[in-house]
């Protein structure tokens, strides 16, 4: 039953046109309702959203920040440019992320693999590989009858560059393979499954400066990044036209540091991200006199159905994005999450780390608390981190551990 919520979900993204289908835009209001007048949930929904799944426990106990807090080896998800101001030589990262654990799934995770190195004091390269399972999956047919077994998975592949411009300012770009094989062979709902491919780029700037405080001998560190991702060709399972958009996204992200003394400091991170995909149009208006009419603006090109904000070229769908909401610009706001962490470092080898992720209930409705340690002796560091939703929304995290295992080659060489 579990492993239907799958099937479920694939064949919404193979056949649905709209969520919103049960919903429409009341045109009194200007407020997205369903039939008996409550608010009704307008989720920007896209193909592989498992590219926008945090990666590594260090973010992943500080609600999901990351865009500008100090460099390690996983900076290639959140912002590459972060690669330019690493401080060591050399870095290499491992996660292993369960999924759905806490509803007894012990063969679906998502593992995460990074590295970078410097080139030289104002280069740096980095790579990545993510890859998540998701177990077998028995298929069955309409009648329930089964059809065979499969394993669903999917695959990121990750090449980046980054370039200090000044003492204080670096930029990045990466360049990302992407491959989902969700029901390859399959027939869902009258459409053969296939194999999906996309390419995609990510681009990211970062500005680092120091900031003296009265009466402290020590400086502070003050961040900022700004990262766009996945902005690529659409992605489809069938030989249908209608395709689904990757998951672009925009991010903001600050950090201060705090360097209390030799031995103390507080990092406190906000991150805000708005996915750059076009909000779904319902098909129905509710009008002022309380008739109803189709929306003009779901399907006027007429391509067998396919509503038009599915129609955007991946460029197109970007500017779009931002003023394409039903409700207006208040929709529009609700469009954005916001990350709030916080991380404490005791003498660079001990670190206790919390966080707050928020998303509005119309848009997904993620609400949760992130807890963590991280350790580091030498070469070798260790992180974990565990969620804890804070809303009755079921999260794939929930009450899960989590870990990565980092290597930090530049302190080789400072022994050497």
């Amino acid at each position: 039953m579990i492993r239907s919520i799958f099937l479920v979900s694939f064949g919404f993204l193979l056949l649905s046109t709209s969520v919103s289908a049960q919903c429409f835009l009341d045109k009194k209001g200007n407020v997205i309702i369903d039939a008996s007048g409550k608010p009704c949930a307008n989720t920007v929904i896209s193909a592989v959203p498992f590219l926008r799944i945090t990666p590594d426990a260090r973010a992943g106990a500080m609600g999901d920040v990351g865009i500008a807090v100090s460099t390690d080896a996983n900076a290639m998800h959140y912002n590459t440019s972060k690669l330019a101001f690493a401080e060591e030589r050399a870095g290499v990262s491992a996660t292993y992320t369960p999924w759905l654990r806490a509803l007894g799934l012990n063969d679906m995770y998502i593992a995460y693999l990074s590295g970078y190195s410097k080139v030289n004091d104002r280069q740096a390269v980095g790579i990545s590989a993510r890859y998540f399972s998701l177990g077998e999956i028995n298929f069955t047919d309409d009648n329930g009858t089964p059809t065979g077994t499969g394993s669903p998975n999917e695959l990121e592949l990750n090449g980046g560059f980054a370039q200090k411009l000044t003492n204080n300012l670096s930029v990045g770009i990466n360049a990302k393979f992407i491959y989902s094989n969700l029901a390859s062979g399959v027939d869902v709902g009258g459409q053969r499954a296939k194999i999906g491919y996309a390419g995609a780029a990510d681009m990211s700037l970062s500005y680092r400066t120091q900031v003296k405080r009265a009466g402290q001998r020590l400086k502070d560190n003050f961040s900022l990044g700004l990262s766009v991702t996945n902005i690529g060709s659409k992605i489809s399972y069938t030989n249908s036209a209608n395709k689904d958009y990757l998951p672009a996204n925009l991010g903001l992200g600050s950090a201060y540091q705090f360097n209390i003394d030799d031995y103390n400091s507080i990092t406190i991170a906000l991150d805000v991200n708005k996915l750059m995909v076009p909000t779904p149009q319902p098909k129905v208006i509710r009008n002022t006199d309380g008739t109803t009419s189709t929306n003009p603006d779901w399907d006027n090109s007429g391509q067998a159905g396919i509503p038009d904000y599915k129609e955007y070229s991946p460029i197109g769908s970007v500017f779009k994005s931002f003023n394409d909401a039903p409700g207006g610009f208040s929709e529009e706001l609700k469009e954005f999450t916001y990350s709030l962490g916080m991380e404490y470092w005791y003498d660079k080898q001990f670190a206790v780390r919390a966080g707050y992720f928020n998303e509005n209930k119309l848009k997904g409705g993620r609400k949760y608390l992130t807890l963590g340690l991280g350790i580091k002796y030498n070469i070798f560091g260790l992180n974990f981190s565990y969620l804890v939703p804070t809303t009755a929304q079921r999260n794939p995290l929930d009450n899960t551990l989590r870990f990565s295992l980092l290597f930090d080659f530049g302190a080789i060489g400072a022994e050497n």
